[in-house]
């Protein structure tokens, strides 16, 4: 390949879709473009926010897209939890008018973005300050409507593979007698509570009432953003509090899922992450995180980040198609 590839990259979530042109390089470098971000209650379905992307470009694209979208994968239709749009990809190609396509998961975007993204847009939560390693499994897990999980194993600096999986869904095992109060609130609705009941954006809420039944207070009905605007900013002791035990669940299910996946180091992505990120760093994230018994010091040697790229899903998307075509 001897000059740059156009392609359109998107990302499709609950309430936003994303696009962005996107250039890949010959020597395997990737270029967004400025991002349009459009809703997706604004539009009858995909092909209609395409379109409108299309005008907003002149009424021309690149014919080759990568779509990252926040559903299963499946061969014929994809049918997404929290927005009314369905895709068939068999009709992409028709629909859109384009030669070339793929189309991943939303979180699998997230882990081909963390193995593609420089070490800058990296910040150090805990471990070892170096450089993600260039061999081996690199466990990525991010909190947001629920908790995704995926890894990537690179067998160099520029070739790896992704695996996405289901590791949000493993069980959640409390630590202490807090955590076992959130466990008993959380089974009274739940059979089975999965990690993802905890270390989640929503999760807050059962966080904080818990705490708040221990310490016999109200239990005041309060959304989960509310939550965890007053948390951060520490204008509710209580929510603080919340977050912070928040960061120890997260420390755990992250040093887990670590173990499980036999990683040499983790990142932690997402919108929530970042936002959170100061918190997490002064908080007892790290020291759960290494809290695995005869793998203590195991865990004190995997070096755990968190990404700061601020569009990981379009970069990602751009980086399964290179991988798949380039």
């Amino acid at each position: 390949m001897s000059k740059a590839t156009q392609i359109v990259a998107v990302d499709v979530g609950g309430t936003h879709a994303r696009f962005a042109i996107a250039d890949l390089g010959a020597d395997g470098s990737i270029t967004l473009g400025e991002p349009t971000t459009l809703r997706t209650s604004d539009h009858a379905g995909f092909q209609t926010a395409w379109e409108d992307f299309r005008g907003q470009q002149g009424g021309a694209l690149p014919n080759k897209v990568a779509m990252a979208v926040a559903a299963k994968i499946k061969p014929d239709l994809i049918s997404f939890t929290n927005n009314p749009w369905i895709i068939r990809p068999p009709l992409i190609s028709e629909k859109l008018g384009v030669t070339s396509q793929v189309v991943i998961n939303d979180f699998a975007a997230v882990a081909h973005a963390a193995a593609r993204a420089p070490a800058d847009q990296f910040l150090h939560l805990a471990g070892p300050e170096e450089p993600l390693p260039e061999t081996g499994t690199i466990s990525v897990l991010g909190p947001g409507t629920g908790l995704g999980v995926a890894h990537f194993n690179r067998q160099s600096a520029t070739h790896y593979h992704v695996q996405a999986t289901e590791g949000g869904h493993g069980d959640f095992a409390p630590l202490d007698s807090i955590e076992d109060a959130i466990l008993a609130r959380l089974r009274r609705r739940h059979t089975r509570v999965s990690n993802e009941r905890v270390v989640s954006g929503p999760a807050i809420v059962d966080i904080y009432q818990a705490l708040a039944v221990m310490e016999g207070r109200a239990v005041h009905e309060k959304s989960d953003v509310e939550i965890w605007t007053a948390g951060v900013s520490g204008a509710d002791s209580l929510a603080a509090a919340a977050v912070d035990r928040f960061c120890l669940a997260l420390g755990s299910v992250a040093g887990d899922i670590a173990l499980v996946q036999g990683a040499s180091g983790v990142v932690i992505a997402g919108g929530l992450g970042y936002r959170i990120r100061e918190t997490l760093v002064a908080s007892g994230f790290e020291t759960r995180f290494c809290a695995k018994g005869r793998f203590t010091s195991l865990m004190g040697s995997l070096p755990v980040k968190l990404i700061t790229h601020p569009q990981p899903g379009l970069l990602g998307a751009a980086a399964a198609f290179a991988q798949t075509y380039l």
